[in-house]
C-alpha cells in the first residue's frame, strides 16, 4: 500500500508515467548503494591506520587489505553500472514515454483547452520542459535521494563511535536543508515571472516567422525587431535574477556546510586535549566530513534545480490531468439529421456566445449558416462537431446526443473542408489519404479526381507523389483547397460541413470547386457557413445568426420575401456586385 501511494505520489508530482515512477525508485536505491559503497574505501582506509598505529609494518597482514581494495573497485564497478541503468536508460525510456503521452493527451482535449494555449507554449512543454526533467530525472532527483539516505545512515553510524563528534559534524547538514526548502516560495515566483518572459519571447519569434512576409509588404521589420530585441533582453535580465536568487541561499547554505570541518576539528582537537577522545577516531572523522560534505554541497544545488524544476511539472501536468471529452464508442443513431435543441454556450465560462439555438438540418438538404461576423457561425458548427461541449440544451445526429459519444467515434460521422486548409509537408497521395489512411492507391487517385485535382497534379514531376512543402506551400490557394475536397470525396461521410469552402478563391477555381463540392454532398447532411450570397442561393434552408440567436430561418425565397436581415445582406451584396472603379 505504502509503495502504491509513493508511485502515485512519483507520478502527480514529476509528471511520469506508472513505469517511470517504479524506474524512479530503483535510481533512488541504485544512488544509494553507489553513495554508500563509495564510503567503503574510508573504512578500509581506517582500520589500516589503525593497525599502522598499534603495529608496525611487518605485522599487517596486506592480503586483507588488497582483497579490500579489489572488492571495493568490484562492488563500485557493479553499483556505478547499476546507478547508470537505473538513471540514465531508465530516464531516456521515460523521456520518451512522457512525450509520447503528452502528445497523445492533446489529440484527446477539446478544443476549449487549446483556446487557452498558443503553439510556442505547448512545444515548449514537450520540447523544452520534457528536456528539463529529462535532467531531474537522471541527475537531480535520485542522486538527491541517494545521497540524503547513505548520508542518514553513515550520520546513525556514527554515533556509535562519538556522539559529541557526530553532531559537530552533522549539525551543518539540517541547516543547510532548510536554508534551501526556505527558498522555494522565492524561487517558484522567480521561476514563474522567467517562464513568462520566455514564453513571451518565444510568441514573438514564432509570430515573426509566421508573419515575415507581411512585416516585409509594410517595411515594419525594424520596428517588430526592435521589439523582439526587447523580449530577448527580457529573458536576459529575467534569468539573472532568477539565478542570482537561487544562487543566493544554495552559497549560503553551501558555506554553512563548510563550517562542518571547522567544528569538527576544534571539537575534535578540544576532546583530543581533554583525553575523552582517541588520534584514531579524530583521524575518522576528519576524513569522513571530507567525502561527506563534497557530494552534500551538489545535493544543495540539485534540491534548488528540483525546487525549480517544479513549474516544469506543473506545466506538463496541466496537460496529463485536463478533462478529456469522453463518451461511449457504440453509435445508436437512427438517420444524419443534426437538431439544435435550445443550445447555450460560453467560452471559458465568459459571455454567453449563444442563446436558445433551435434549429435543424436535414439529411439530404443543404443548411445554410449565415449572419453578421461573430455572429456565432463558427461556433455552430464546431459544437455541432464536438469540438466544444455545450452549456445548456441539446444536439443531436439522428436522435442520437452527441455529448454522450466518444468525440473520435462520432468525428467517422462527418467530413469537413475548412476555409484555412492545413496540409503536411509530404506527398500529394499522403496529404489526400489523411482522409481515410487505409484507402488504397487507386481510391486515393478516384478521390482526387472528384475534387478536380488530376488537372495540376499530372503536370507535377512526380505527379502523385510530389512533395508539396510545408502546409503545401509549393501550391496555389485553390490546388490545397482541392487536396482538402479530395479527403472529404475520400473519407466519403454521411454529414459535411463547409467553413467558407470558396471565400478566398479565385472565379475560376471558385466555379471548379462549387462543382466538386456539388458532387461530395449528393444525399448527405450539408451544413455550409458563408458570407457570399451566391454561395447559398441554391440551399435549402438558411438558419440567419446574429449576437448568438437565431434571428431567422427558412428556405431562401422564404426569407428573401418575409425576412430582413438576410433579404439585406442579399441587396447590399448585389450593389457591391455592380460596383465599378
Amino acid at each position: 500500500m505504502l509503495k502504491v501511494k509513493l508511485i502515485e505520489k512519483l507520478q502527480h508530482k514529476y509528471a511520469l508515467s506508472e513505469k517511470g515512477a517504479k524506474d524512479m525508485i530503483k535510481a533512488f536505491i541504485a544512488c544509494t548503494l553507489s553513495y554508500i559503497v563509495l564510503m567503503m574505501p574510508v573504512g578500509l582506509l581506517y582500520y589500516l591506520v589503525g593497525d599502522l598505529m598499534h603495529n608496525n609494518i611487518e605485522g599487517i597482514n596486506l592480503s586483507y587489505y588488497i582483497i579490500g581494495i579489489a572488492v571495493c573497485l568490484v562492488l563500485i564497478f557493479i553499483t556505478t553500472y547499476f546507478q547508470y541503468n537505473a538513471t540514465f536508460l531508465a530516464t531516456y525510456i521515460e523521456s520518451g514515454i512522457r512525450r509520447i503521452s503528452l502528445a497523445e493527451k492533446l489529440r484527446k482535449l477539446p478544443l476549449s483547452f487549446f483556446g487557452k494555449k498558443d503553439l510556442a507554449n505547448l512545444t515548449s512543454t514537450i520540447m523544452a520542459d520534457c528536456s528539463t526533467l529529462e535532467t531531474a530525472s537522471s541527475h537531480w532527483i535520485p542522486e538527491l535521494i541517494g545521497s540524503i539516505i547513505s548520508t542518514f545512515l553513515v550520520a546513525v553510524s556514527l554515533f556509535f563511535f562519538d556522539w559529541r563528534m557526530a553532531i559537530a559534524a552533522l549539525w551543518v547538514l539540517p541547516v543547510s536543508f532548510i536554508i534551501v526548502l526556505l527558498s522555494s516560495k522565492v524561487q517558484y515566483t522567480l521561476g514563474k515571472k522567467q517562464m513568462g518572459v520566455k514564453m513571451a519571447c518565444a510568441d514573438g519569434i514564432q509570430e515573426c516567422l509566421e508573419s515575415v512576409r507581411d512585416l516585409k509588404a509594410n517595411n515594419a521589420e525594424a520596428a517588430y525587431m526592435g521589439q523582439l530585441d526587447i523580449k530577448i533582453k527580457n529573458v536576459e535580465k529575467r534569468s539573472i535574477i532568477t539565478e542570482l536568487g537561487t544562487a543566493i541561499f544554495v552559497a549560503s547554505a553551501q558555506m554553512i556546510l563548510k563550517l562542518g570541518i571547522a567544528t569538527v576539528a576544534l571539537t575534535g582537537g578540544m576532546l583530543l586535549v581533554d583525553g575523552s577522545l582517541d588520534v584514531l577516531t579524530f583521524f575518522m572523522f576528519l576524513l569522513l566530513v571530507s567525502r561527506l560534505y563534497d557530494p552534500m554541497q551538489m545535493s544543495l544545488q540539485n534540491l534548488a534545480a528540483i525546487i525549480a524544476a517544479n513549474i516544469q511539472c506543473e506545466r506538463m501536468n496541466e496537460i496529463l490531468e485536463h478533462d478529456v471529452q469522453t463518451g461511449v464508442e457504440a453509435l445508436i443513431n437512427k438517420g444524419y439529421d443534426i437538431v439544435f435543441d435550445q443550445v447555450e454556450f460560453a467560452y471559458d465560462n465568459k459571455e454567453t456566445v449563444l442563446k436558445n439555438v433551435s434549429f435543424t438540418a436535414k439529411q439530404g438538404e443543404v443548411t445554410a449558416l449565415i449572419g453578421p461576423s461573430g455572429g456565432g457561425k463558427t461556433t455552430v458548427s464546431r459544437l455541432a462537431e464536438r469540438f466544444w461541449d455545450i452549456k445548456k440544451g441539446k444536439i443531436t445526429v439522428g436522435g442520437m446526443n452527441i455529448s454522450k459519444i466518444d468525440p473520435e467515434i462520432l468525428m467517422g460521422l462527418y467530413s469537413i473542408v475548412f476555409q484555412e486548409v492545413t496540409l503536411f509537408n509530404n506527398t500529394i497521395m499522403e496529404n489526400i489519404r489523411i482522409g481515410r489512411k487505409n484507402a488504397t492507391d487507386e481510391e486515393v487517385v478516384q478521390a482526387a479526381k472528384l475534387a478536380h485535382c488530376d488537372e495540376f497534379v499530372e503536370k507535377l514531376p512526380k505527379g502523385w507523389n510530389s512533395m508539396i512543402g510545408e502546409n503545401g506551400s509549393e501550391l496555389s490557394g485553390g490546388e490545397r483547397q482541392r487536396i482538402s475536397i479530395a479527403r472529404a470525396f475520400l473519407k466519403n461521410a454521411p454529414i459535411i460541413l463547409l467553413d467558407e469552402a470558396t471565400a478566398s478563391l479565385d472565379v475560376e477555381n471558385e466555379t471548379m470547386i462549387q462543382e466538386a463540392l456539388s458532387r461530395l454532398i449528393k444525399n448527405k447532411t450539408v451544413l455550409i457557413i458563408a458570407h457570399r450570397m451566391r454561395t447559398v442561393t441554391g440551399a435549402d434552408k438558411i438558419v440567419v445568426l446574429k449576437d448568438g440567436i437565431v434571428a431567422e430561418q427558412g428556405s431562401p425565397d422564404k426569407l428573401v420575401k418575409e425576412g430582413t436581415i438576410y433579404k439585406h445582406m442579399a441587396e447590399i451584396q448585389l450593389e457591391a456586385a455592380s460596383w465599378k472603379i
